[in-house]
């Protein structure tokens, strides 16, 4: 069946049992840790946070997959996980480069991740956008509504017959933009909580100063995170099963699906990144 016309599939409901489920999950995670990790429930609770905010954030992010490279549907020529993970990694290398300075405090740590994943995006939607109009000669034009809803351009005139859009219309791109700061925050929350937890517990463990310790901490919290990461975004891409626009996007709907999963398997993940240094 052709990309441009198969039915997406799946819808934006919740499983109600598949959500108690996740839930109970979660809250047996957090009461493992609880017990044989006291010290690292914050940070496990930190991870949760990180992974609910990733799966939302790959949401808004604009994926036109093989059809977007042949200019009939509108978004980022790439797979959904693979754009969100470049997104994340940006992200972390900013958090990462905040984290190592004793003087930032989380928020300030965030919200340089946010910042890296932001402007990799924006940066990508950019040169994007340059090679569809300059490159290819196409408007950017959006299959899913009438107008933008941010600038209300009007958008039917400028699609091309036969297909779903091309380009990436502004609200595409907005929403690339939001996704890349949601992705990079919530990758390094994940990766600030758990360099908090190894950077107090790896010393006691090797015996040996938290100098010594610190890059052994930084190298097995950047793993976990990146890992978290991908783990995250492949739930959220298989959530949305193929292409999306963006925000605007009918598929857009589904993330509380995304969230709930994301969060949950933060929460299996978190588990088992702490205890590492408890057991």
């Amino acid at each position: 069946m052709s990309a441009l016309g198969a039915a997406s599939g799946g819808g934006e409901g919740i499983n109600p049992t598949a959500s108690i489920i996740g839930i109970v999950i979660i809250i047996a995670a957090l009461a493992i840790t609880a017990v044989m990790a006291a010290p690292a429930l914050a940070a496990v609770i930190g991870v949760i946070i990180g992974g609910a905010l990733i799966g939302f954030g790959v949401h808004f992010v604009p994926v036109g997959g093989a059809p977007a490279a042949m200019g009939q549907s509108p978004g980022i020529a790439t797979g959904v996980a693979m754009l969100a993970a470049g997104a994340g990694l940006a992200g972390l290398f900013g958090g990462a480069w905040a984290a190592a300075n004793p003087a930032f405090g989380i928020a300030i740590v965030i919200a340089a991740g946010a910042v890296g994943g932001g402007l990799m995006m924006a940066i990508t939607c950019l040169m994007v956008n340059i090679v569809y109009i300059f490159g290819m000669g196409i408007p950017a034009a959006s299959g899913k509504v009438a107008k933008d809803p941010i600038t209300g351009d009007s958008q039917a005139e400028y699609k091309s017959q036969g297909t779903e859009g091309h380009g990436l219309p502004f609200v595409s791109y907005v929403g690339g933009v939001i996704g890349g700061l949601l992705g990079g925050a919530g990758g390094t929350l994940i990766y600030y909580e758990l360099l908090q937890v190894y950077s107090a517990m790896l010393p006691a463990m090797f015996n040996a100063s938290a100098e010594e310790i610190l890059p052994i901490a930084v190298s097995l919290a950047g793993i976990f995170a990146v890992g978290m990461f991908l783990v995250n975004a492949v739930l959220a891409a298989y959530n949305i099963t193929g292409t999306i626009e963006g925000p605007h996007d009918p598929k857009f709907k589904r993330f509380p699906r995304a969230v709930i999963g994301c969060a949950v398997a933060s929460a299996v993940c978190g588990l088992f990144a702490v205890l590492i240094v408890v057991v």
